[in-house]
């Protein structure tokens, strides 16, 4: 998908289909009445029999129209002028999006002149139009050996601003928005990849491919028998029941001053999940080849910064390993030493996530952190409490976390923070080792970012659990979801800005 900026006269663009806003009161902007007058007042029309609204996130086709570059016409509704909201003007895009597909146009024109939305500018509008555009364009094909011909895919979307000082800034938002598409696309991509393809090694390969891309990247992998060395317990523990060796990969992006403390982003990688000796029921498993898109997240989130390059360190982490069952795979009872030195009760081999993130996170102190956040689909209990609408956040440091909520609410990527308290902590108590790696059935997500805390003490950090929002179970969109590329993009951008 290609999002860009024109100043061309709705009246006089050429493409497959033209959108255009309508509001409550006035009903239609400059741009709009144009349009209405050159096609025989269509839109009034449509108004006055009803066939199109001007209430908040609604949408009509209307097809065809005369006097026009475009042969067809989207109208969409945004309520009140002056009045609509970020996520009213959300649903309105997602559906002129989706009405734009049906018609298997190439290419989409949005008139914006006049669209204000509520502690929001137009570079907003643009990385909301271009996330959703991805979203919904996106495809994952790569398996089928026969197709049908290939349908008409929507590539290409101008966003219409005649005012030239929004026209700048919309192609700020622009520019961010096409980086941040091509990230949530790979991140699908790697998400989606079945487990026979996508293993450590792999990712590791890809992460090699990446630091092609920019000289500011460069990238560091280490193999199982470097990690023992270092004294990664947890980690080696949780793959050592597959054929497949574990990778801890290091991207490491220098756009910034040679000593400007880096902020880091870590991902859980669990390629495929079987559950390993405490062993998965049988139905469903197939979805946890979705268990590195905490992983996948941090690759698309690099891979942004890459296109974008800031004026910042980032550091990119992935603790990449399976999760199998097998005669030297790790046994419930079976105590691990970790790299910080702590030792680990594994109650639980299916509750894996935390024990290769955990030595990611005391490896990444070599970096003295400014702050560091990982992703994980780390606990089903996070859906119970949030369900598939956002993640949970948790941390121990007050700024890192609302920094955190803040660019949730920009780019949509919901948040919900969750406390730790000491109760949470004494749940993970063993009387074999300094703590276990499950604290039972309550409070599961808590218990779980309570177990990263431990190790965690030398830098600002935060934990995103993202098992809600990672992938779609079913549906037409089923699959990975490239969240939260956007969250974690606009979370290191403002980092730079400040």
């Amino acid at each position: 998908m290609d999002l860009v900026v024109k100043s061309t006269l709705p009246e006089k663009t050429k493409a497959g289909i033209l959108a255009v806003p309508v509001f409550s009161e006035p009903a239609l902007t400059d741009q709009a009445k144009q349009i209405d007058d050159l096609t025989g007042n269509v839109i009034t029309r449509c108004l006055d029999l009803g066939e199109c609204k001007t209430s908040a996130g609604s949408a009509a086709l209307i097809a065809p129209v005369g006097n026009l570059k475009t042969p067809r016409l989207i109208v969409f509704g945004l309520g009140k002028q002056g009045a609509t909201t970020p996520e009213n003007f959300r649903n309105a895009i997602s559906k002129v999006i989706s009405l734009a597909k049906s018609t298997q146009a190439k290419d989409l024109a949005i008139a914006l002149d006049g669209v204000q939305v509520i502690d929001r500018d137009h570079a907003w509008q643009a990385r909301q139009i271009g996330e959703t555009a991805a979203a919904q364009c996106y495809t994952f094909n790569h398996y089928k050996s026969k197709s049908n011909k290939k349908p008409v895919k929507l590539s290409k979307i101008a966003l219409l601003i005649t005012d030239k000082g929004n026209k700048k800034i919309t192609q700020s938002g622009a520019k961010i928005a096409n980086a941040v598409a091509k990230g949530m696309d790979y991140t699908r991509d790697l998400g989606n990849l079945p487990g026979n393809v996508c293993h450590p090694s792999y990712l590791a390969k890809e992460a090699q491919k990446l630091a092609k891309a920019s000289p500011k990247l460069s990238v560091k992998i280490i193999d199982e028998k470097e990690m023992k060395s270092l004294g990664m317990g947890a980690l080696l523990s949780v793959s050592a029941g597959s054929k497949q060796p574990a990778k801890l990969i290091i991207m490491e992006y220098k756009g910034g001053k040679q000593n400007e403390r880096p902020h880091v982003i870590v991902g859980k990688g669990i390629t495929f999940d079987s559950g390993g000796i405490s062993l998965k029921p049988g139905a469903g498993m197939d979805q946890m080849k979705f268990d590195m898109c905490g992983a996948a997240s941090v690759f698309g989130t690099m891979k942004t910064i890459v296109k974008l390059e800031p004026a910042a360190n980032i550091i990119g982490v992935v603790t990449a390993a399976e999760n199998m069952p097998g005669g030297k795979a790790t046994r419930p009872g079976d105590i691990v030493k970790t790299m910080s030195g702590q030792t680990v009760e594994i109650l639980n081999t299916d509750a894996e996530g935390r024990l290769v993130l955990c030595d990611a996170l005391t490896y990444v102190e070599k970096y003295k952190p400014a702050s560091v956040i990982d992703e994980a689909t780390l606990t089903g209990a996070v859906l119970v409490a949030l369900g598939t609408h956002g993640s949970a956040v948790i941390g121990n440091n007050d700024e890192v976390i609302e920094n955190i909520k803040a660019s949730a609410e920009f780019t949509g990527d919901k948040t919900w923070q969750l406390p730790m308290w000491d109760e949470h902590h004494k749940q993970l108590e063993s009387p074999y080792a300094d703590l276990a790696n499950i604290g039972g059935r309550n409070a599961g997500t808590i218990t779980a970012a309570c177990f990263l805390s431990k190790f965690t003490h030398k830098y600002p950090w935060a934990h995103l659990d993202i098992a809600g929002i990672a992938w779609y179970t079913g549906g037409p969109m089923k699959g990975a979801t490239g969240r939260p590329v956007p969250l974690l993009t606009d979370y290191l951008l403002r980092k730079t800005a400040s």
